[in-house]
């Protein structure tokens, strides 16, 4: 599962009007960008090896990049946040997940980027289903 699959996974989920992996570009208003994060956790793997692990995970963050009003920026990440913590399973790109964990309580505030664009991140890791 790639991140270009989950971008394209939150156009279905989520609404934004602009969708990305990797750089905001010209950081436009009411976007929402899909990123990598580094854990701490070895890859998954069971006994007796990769043929015999059935699922993985991937953690991720989601940039919700919206606009120069706070309210509007947390009202927006929020219904996000929740659309994902009433998820029980989906699928990605024909790949099943099986679980979506909220690594957070909820929306954490980041702030404004230089233009004074209100950002909120909301922590994800997926369990899905190996192939």
């Amino acid at each position: 599962m790639t991140l270009a699959d989950i971008r394209d996974w939150l156009k279905d989920i989520a609404e934004a009007e602009h969708y990305y992996i990797g750089k905001l570009d010209r950081k436009q208003p009411k976007s929402i960008g899909v990123y990598s994060r580094q854990t701490n956790s070895p890859p998954r793997m069971a006994l007796g090896g990769l043929d015999q692990t059935s699922y993985d995970s991937q953690s991720i963050y989601i940039l919700v990049h919206w606009n120069e009003n706070a309210r509007e920026t947390d009202e927006a990440a929020a219904a996000l946040f929740d659309r994902l913590r009433r998820m029980t399973t989906t699928t990605i790109a024909g790949t099943r997940v099986y679980y979506l964990r909220l690594d957070t309580t909820e929306a954490v505030d980041v702030g404004t980027d230089e233009n004074g664009m209100y950002e909120r991140v909301i922590w994800l890791t997926l369990l899905y289903e190996r192939k």
